[in-house]
């Protein structure tokens, strides 16, 4: 198994940011970049492809050092979800294997949030998020009886950014960090 894919994306994700790019360049150029990451299957190490019996799982792949952006490989065992959320940065998600269905929602005026939008992606789909074009969802396992996988790519260190998640009908919303759910990350120049 070799990382060059990865590290080849975090190279040219780091040249992108680092020539100044706005976020619309770095959406449109990075849904591409990611569209290629998750086009090959055999790249992600095992140890960052493991389903818990509970939850959904976050690994963290790579952190800029400037915290610019990470990548994370989300695992999702048969039935999970994330709760409504959001991200406050922008994101980008590619599907490595399986399916991830996303439920987009919006703020009404009363305050309380209706679905806009539901979509399946299947492997080497890609879509992305943020505060201007959208960044509120629930985003699931589509499938019952397997794992699937997801690459997903923000624009900050998002297992140490304030979020917050919200209750759909009362418009309620709680602070929350989701932190990573592996103490290590791979090492992309093995």
């Amino acid at each position: 198994m070799s990382m060059t894919p990865l590290r080849e994306f975090v190279v040219g994700l780091t040249e992108l940011i680092e020539s100044g790019a706005d976020e619309a360049r770095i959406l449109s150029e990075g849904r591409e970049r990611v569209g290629t990451l998750v086009a090959t299957d055999n790249w992600l190490p095992d140890a960052f492809a493991q389903a818990h019996p509970q939850y959904y799982q976050q690994y963290l792949l790579y952190a800029d050092p400037r915290e610019r952006f990470s990548v994370v490989s989300f695992v999702w065992g048969p039935g999970q979800k994330t709760p409504l959320h959001d991200h406050t940065v922008w994101g980008i998600v590619g599907v490595l294997r399986g399916q991830e269905r996303e439920r987009s929602f919006e703020r009404q005026e009363q305050g309380h949030y209706v679905e806009t939008h539901s979509g399946v992606l299947g492997p080497g789909g890609v879509t992305a998020v943020s505060p201007s074009i959208g960044d509120i969802h629930i985003v699931e396992n589509a499938l019952a009886d397997q794992v699937s996988i997801s690459i997903h790519v923000y624009g900050g260190n998002i297992g140490c950014i304030s979020r917050h998640v919200f209750d759909a009908d009362s418009g309620a919303q709680k602070a929350f960090v989701s932190g990573y759910a592996s103490p290590v990350v791979p090492n992309l120049w093995a």
